[in-house]
């Protein structure tokens, strides 16, 4: 099936019903901003835009860290809408394949993608999750999962596989060293590392700035 707008606004309202609400960080305007993301991105590569704008309206739809930590349920409801409109049984794997690998899945672990499609909404999402927006939707998530704002004396873990980063329940303020501040080093294409140059260095500004006020020096 060729590229079909109808298609792809069908499924911007079919997520944007979905999500719409969620206080996580990971609702309809996360999944907006990704989209715009990867659009920007794919301007500059060689890539499948249908592909590439499908896997970013849906690379959220059954987020893991609202399943019990089970990363089969975005991929297969991604695939029972994709299939319920008809679209490419090839076209339905690659988005599915880019749905499954795209996750971060700790400091440790590689989360390489098998085309330059998924690399292209790798990339759109971990934009999404580093600068201001990033540092936002950290605490976001935290204050979801009731996690201490910050406990200095609970160390930063780089975890070594995808349960162990899954079980986490540290502070927020270590997810920026295990996850937001690796980011930056593990973007696919140029565009993606020209945009992250800034948000990294927002980021590392903030860290410095909340210490200093932590330990009333500001």
């Amino acid at each position: 099936m060729p590229y079909s707008n109808e298609t792809i606004a069908a499924t911007a309202a079919y997520v944007q019903e979905l999500l719409t609400g969620e206080g996580s960080g990971h609702d309809w305007w996360h999944i907006y901003r990704v989209w715009n993301n990867a659009k920007h991105i794919a301007a500059h590569e060689d890539v499948d835009l249908y592909i590439v704008e499908l896997a970013a309206l849906l690379h959220d739809i059954g987020d893991h860290k609202f399943h019990n930590g089970d990363d089969t349920v975005g991929p297969r409801m991604a695939r029972e809408w994709l299939t319920k409109h008809e679209v490419n049984p090839e076209h339905i794997t690659h988005i599915c394949e880019i749905i499954k690998d795209l996750s971060y899945k700790g400091a440790g672990t590689s989360s390489a993608m098998k085309s330059l499609e998924g690399c292209v909404v790798q990339d759109a999402d971990r934009l999404d999750a580093i600068g201001a927006i990033g540092i936002a939707r950290t605490f976001a998530y935290g204050g979801h999962k009731n996690r201490e704002l910050y406990n200095p004396t609970i160390p930063t873990q780089l975890h070594d596989s995808f349960e162990a980063y899954k079980a986490s329940t540290a502070p927020t303020i270590n997810h920026f060293y295990e996850k937001l501040l690796l980011l930056k080093d593990r973007m696919h294409t140029k565009t993606a590392n020209q945009l992250a140059e800034e948000r990294h260095a927002y980021m590392e500004n903030f860290l410095k700035q909340f210490y200093a006020e932590w330990e009333g020096l500001k």
